[in-house]
């Protein structure tokens, strides 16, 4: 932690644990006092708290934090340059989100990684079967479409080792398909 007056003069450092430097920093700094921070990982979770205890939390994005890093980067550093950024007449600035908005980014964040999976799944499916000389149509519906006729025709050339490997992918795909399905659902509607 670095503390600095609102003349950016430094009046303090500390380096405190996880567990204690939330009660470190109440004993230094009354309430009411502006508290800066890299927005990170866990960024929201310590501002909403930090808010809780009575200070104005401002979030910063590393890349602007960055050039304010006067040496090696290390904690210490860190924080000096997040006070000097804070400083900055122009800095802009990520708001603290609450629970609930966290909740809706962490459901759009998953949705879109399984988006990708099954992206990459059809895809290996397509190369796959490519090896076999089928051609497998353009476009998610139609790969979906085509799956089952592959599996069910004996006269395509697809060995029976290869025929089990590819009900394996095409289950693969309908489990992520379904994912993707209620994903969007518990998003749009959370309560139910």
């Amino acid at each position: 932690m670095h503390g600095v007056d609102r003349h950016g003069k430094t009046q303090w450092q500390g380096k405190y644990s996880r567990q204690k430097w939330l009660d470190g920093l109440s004993r230094k700094v009354p309430a009411g006092a502006e508290i800066g921070m890299e927005a990170c990982a866990s960024s929201h979770h310590w501002a909403r708290e930090l808010q809780k205890r009575g200070y104005h939390v401002r979030l910063i994005a590393a890349q602007f934090v960055k050039p304010y890093v006067k040496s090696n980067k290390n904690d210490r550093v860190d924080a000096e340059a997040i006070c000097e950024a804070m400083s900055r007449p122009n800095m802009r600035f990520v708001a603290p989100k609450t629970v609930a908005q966290q909740d809706i980014q962490a459901a759009h964040r998953i949705r879109e990684e399984l988006v990708g999976q099954r992206t990459a799944k059809a895809n290996q499916i397509r190369g796959l079967v490519g090896e076999y000389g089928i051609i497998a149509p353009v476009g998610i519906q139609q790969l979906r479409q085509a799956l089952p006729g592959w599996l069910e025709d004996a006269e395509n050339g697809l060995t029976d080792s290869f025929r089990a490997l590819l009900n394996g992918l095409a289950e693969d795909l309908r489990y992520l398909d379904d994912r993707i399905v209620e994903s969007v659902r518990k998003t749009l509607l959370p309560s139910v």
